[in-house]
């Protein structure tokens, strides 16, 4: 991508996969650069680190909007107006509607502490434990219309020992989101995926064949 990936980060806590990101930008391992953070919560520790990390990073306040669909039109608009390439869900606490995500579309990825489809929505690694699993893990997929349910980029499995809770399966689980988001970044700015229906087809770097 000429010019190097923009990225725009949505974000409402403290901003460890933003943070994940920001760093693969500034090693190189990511060849773009985080050009904008938003949170819908003023106190969010992410902001502080982005700006830290020299990121602008601003807060919306969803509550000054009448709705959530202006709210939204207010945040698709700042990135917009930064030329924003890839929009990442980093934490973010709310599910974004149908409007923003089809403005857009193909161009938005959540990172999410489970294997999906098992256990989406929230506290993941909690319905994890409680089901029983052996094994849980993470899931970068593209956003869609629905919770969770966008085709999957990548995925990183963590096993379920005998003695862990939800706190200690969320510590093993976030190592890996931190690992593989960035990875799936880098993978889009090199514009090596491909989505065919559900499947995401990962191509080979060009030269290789």
């Amino acid at each position: 991508m000429a010019g190097g990936l923009r990225i725009g980060i949505l974000v409402s806590g403290r901003g460890s996969n933003m943070q994940a990101i920001v760093d693969g930008c500034a090693d190189g391992s990511i060849p773009g650069a985080v050009v904008a953070v938003i949170s819908d919560t003023e106190s969010a520790p992410a902001l502080e680190r982005a700006r830290r990390a020299g990121v602008e990073a601003m807060f919306v306040d969803p509550w000054a909007y009448s709705c959530r669909a202006e709210f939204e039109d207010a945040v698709g608009d700042l990135l917009e107006e930064r030329s924003v390439h890839l929009v990442l869900l980093a934490g973010f606490m709310r599910v974004l509607k149908p409007g923003f995500i089809r403005r857009f579309k193909g161009r938005i990825m959540n990172i999410h502490p489970s294997l999906l489809p098992s256990f989406p929505g929230i506290e993941a690694q909690r319905q994890a434990i409680e089901y029983g699993v052996k094994w849980s893990g993470c899931t970068v997929h593209f956003v869609d219309d629905g919770v969770d349910t966008g085709p999957i980029v990548i995925q990183a499995a963590v096993p379920v020992e005998d003695g862990d809770t939800a706190e200690t399966l969320a510590e093993k689980i976030l190592c890996e989101e931190h690992r593989i988001y960035p990875e799936a970044v880098r993978l889009f700015a090199q514009g090596r995926l491909v989505v065919e229906g559900r499947h995401v087809r990962v191509l080979p770097p060009r030269g290789v064949v």
